[in-house]
């Protein structure tokens, strides 16, 4: 939850761009380790990879028409994209296994060490969430950073100054899929189960809450 609140932080606190539809990444890494690992014998490192490719790839196309809107249009348009994924979820029953979910799903294997103990799960998860902490930090202290509170406080004006606001929103609208997806790989491997109640609505807006409570625009509170 910690990894995802400081993924999405990037794009409402810093950016000022809502989002309702953020367990759709989440479930997006979680699904592709699922299923690579359980039906194709993938290596779950690879499994994870691919899972935040496939969620960046979708980000990045869905980002330059979505982005364009703003307020609670920009909102109503992210729920629905969350409410697609959890239906495709629901009814792809060939690959999800449908409203029952997938079960197991074997451990994390990080080059031939298991994680299959909580006290090894607390420190990789831990460990993944230093690192998430540690690249938000910087990005947020980037040039990268700069521009995306400048859209926040203003995207006019940010315009005026030269900056391309579009590309700004796009590239953190994929970093925070990326780090959702990344989360919800770890969450199938932790979980040993998966299912599409663990990524609907109710969790996008729990996520959302997540960060407003923590304080937009603050890493550490997320």
């Amino acid at each position: 939850n910690a990894i995802l609140a400081v993924g999405l932080n990037l794009l409402m606190g810093y950016a000022g761009q809502i989002s309702l539809g953020h367990a759709a990444f989440f479930g997006m890494g979680a699904y592709a380790s699922a299923v690579l690992t359980t039906r194709y014998a993938w290596p779950s490192l690879l499994a994870l990879t691919v899972g935040m490719i496939v969620a960046g790839i979708i980000a990045w196309l869905l980002a330059r028409p979505i982005l364009r809107l703003r307020g609670h249009y920009l909102a109503m348009a992210t729920l629905g994209f969350g409410v697609i994924v959890h239906v495709l979820m629901v009814q792809a029953t060939s690959w999800t296994g449908g409203p029952d979910g997938l079960n197991g799903i074997p451990p994390l294997n990080l080059l031939g060490w298991s994680v299959d103990s909580d006290l090894r799960w607390y420190a990789v998860i831990m460990a993944a969430l230093l690192l998430a902490i540690g690249l938000s930090l910087n990005l947020v202290d980037s040039r990268i950073g700069r521009a995306l509170r400048a859209v926040r406080g203003s995207e006019f004006a940010a315009q005026m100054l030269g900056i391309d606001t579009g590309r700004a929103k796009t590239q953190v609208f994929v970093v925070s899929a990326l780090f959702a997806a990344f989360a919800g790989s770890l969450f199938a491997h932790q979980q040993s189960f998966v299912s599409p109640d663990s990524f609907n609505l109710t969790v996008s807006v729990e996520l959302v809450t997540m960060v407003v409570l923590g304080g937009l625009g603050s890493v550490v509170g997320a």
